[in-house]
């Protein structure tokens, strides 16, 4: 099954990990919570290599929703290559797009999905506008 993703993204990160066998579940295939994990693992580990550090006492990052599509399954002992987009920056957001394949079956998405980060004023408790370096950061 082929994945559209938006026309205008730029990918920023990818990574490789097992599945371990405790992210099954009872059907003997990962749970779908735990594929939100995977591309939560996934946003924070670009985050913090790019040097987006949040700050309780200042502001940062907040996800305000997230979405996952299922068109494979992923069991114990794949490997899973998860890669990371960002696109569509906006006044105090931008999207994150993620999609997952099998190191075994390169190209077959098994999984896509993302959210939308929000920059947050966190003493303030609302959103504020993305800084300029992270605006170029995310722009395709």
């Amino acid at each position: 099954m082929k994945i559209e993703l938006p026309e205008q993204k730029k990918q920023v990160f990818e990574m490789r990990f097992p599945v371990r066998w405790g992210d099954m579940d009872a059907m003997g295939h990962v749970n779908n919570t735990v594929y939100f994990r995977y591309m939560e693992t996934a946003r924070i580990d670009w985050m913090a290599s790019a040097g987006i550090d949040p700050d309780p006492q200042g502001q940062g990052p907040v996800i305000v929703n997230a979405f996952c599509n299922f068109y494979q399954q992923l069991a114990y002992p794949d490997e899973v290559l998860l890669k990371l987009f960002v696109s569509d920056p906006g006044r105090a957001t931008f999207e994150s797009w993620a999609t997952m394949e099998r190191l075994s079956a390169p190209g077959v998405i098994c999984a896509a999905g993302g959210g939308t980060v929000i920059w947050v004023d966190f003493p303030q408790q609302k959103a504020a506008d993305l800084p300029d370096w992270i605006r170029k950061l995310v722009m395709v």
